[in-house]
């Protein structure tokens, strides 16, 4: 069996993925009540898919009950380049570092298929039948827990998964298999006394380390939050116009990060620092040319172009005064909100 855990760590390398390690389905029973405690508090805010699917990310070996076990792969995004330099430049968005590029969930479950592939049929080869299913992270699935207990790192105080030799930036991937693989031993907590997670949060989003409260959240209030933000919390956004890397860029794990080897994961130019006039301008057909491929795209033009104008309130910038007055009246209601926000404040 270590043989054949030497050839599947192998594949995974030439496939593309930087990490793999092993964990068995029901190896995360503290899952469910964090849950339950994080929804019963609210802090999943819109994201009602949390409670209604509870059942299954909170207990993954009820999602597939045949699975005997799981494996967890890391893949690198790591960037090459100091993501806080855009938040530092008031006339320009700053994107979280995976949307910079190509999808993640694209390019990683082409990956997961090929490599779910080869197992089933080394299998066999030696007269076992696998069955699979591969998760990146479009299933109720909670790949971080999973994570840390198969030792590809620990969730630190952010709650994202932190490893040792990757620091903050990589994906996870997840192969459910019927096959009974030896597993490895589960990551311990490296966060010591620090906190500068936790003190880098625009929004103060952590009520408590290891703690919560999307509903603060810059990534959910710039992709998952419906409608318009609460204008207490606008001011707070700065420039963030998609997601946002603060808390993770803070970790001091970050200094064994390496340089994502996936060109699909290298920043395109133009979204390391767009300029926020022109992002404004673009209309429903723009967007999806621009943002083509990309995960931004899901999120709509409008709630792309919400998010914009809160960066354009939050510049200080008088030349951009004309861009928010252009769209005063969008046809979008909350576009309008949010013309009318930043027109007020510059």
């Amino acid at each position: 069996m270590q043989e054949f855990r030497s050839r599947l760590e192998a594949m995974s390398s030439e496939v593309g993925f930087s990490a793999l390690r092993i964990c068995r389905p029901w190896d995360v029973p503290q899952v469910m009540g964090r849950l339950q405690a994080f929804v019963e508090a609210g802090h999943h805010g819109q994201m009602e898919w949390m409670a209604e699917r509870m059942h299954w990310r909170g207990a993954p070996d009820v999602l597939w009950p045949e699975a005997r076990s799981v494996i967890m792969l890391a893949e690198n995004y790591g960037p090459d380049f100091d993501p806080m330099e855009v938040v530092r430049q008031p006339d320009r968005g700053a994107i979280s570092v995976y949307a910079q590029n190509r999808d993640y969930h694209d390019v990683a479950k082409k990956r997961l298929k090929r490599l779910g592939r080869w197992l089933i049929e080394e299998a066999a080869r030696q007269g076992e039948t696998a069955q699979i299913k591969v998760f990146v992270d479009t299933a109720p699935v909670p790949e971080k827990a999973l994570g840390m207990a198969a030792g590809l790192g620990w969730q630190g105080k952010h709650t994202n998964l932190v490893s040792r030799a990757l620091g903050s930036w990589f994906f996870l991937g997840s192969v459910f298999t019927t096959l009974d693989l030896p597993v490895d031993q589960t990551e311990v907590d490296h966060c010591g006394s620090c906190r500068a997670c936790l003190d880098a949060c625009p929004t103060g989003a952590f009520p408590a380390p290891y703690q919560m409260d999307a509903r603060r959240c810059i990534s959910y209030l710039t992709i998952e939050h419906h409608g318009p933000v609460d204008e207490d919390l606008r001011p707070l956004l700065g420039n963030h116009i998609y997601g946002c890397d603060d808390c993770l860029s803070a970790c001091p794990w970050n200094k064994f990060a390496q340089k994502a080897h996936e060109a699909k994961y290298h920043a395109r130019q133009d979204l390391r620092a767009p300029r926020l006039a022109e992002l404004a301008g673009l209309d429903d057909a723009g967007f999806r040319a621009f943002f083509s491929g990309s995960p931004i795209k899901r999120v709509g033009r409008n709630r792309f172009v919400r998010n914009v104008l809160y960066a354009i309130g939050n510049s200080g910038d008088a030349a951009l005064k004309p861009t928010a007055q252009a769209l005063l009246n969008d046809a979008d209601e909350v576009v309008r909100d949010a013309a009318g926000w930043a027109v007020a404040r510059l």
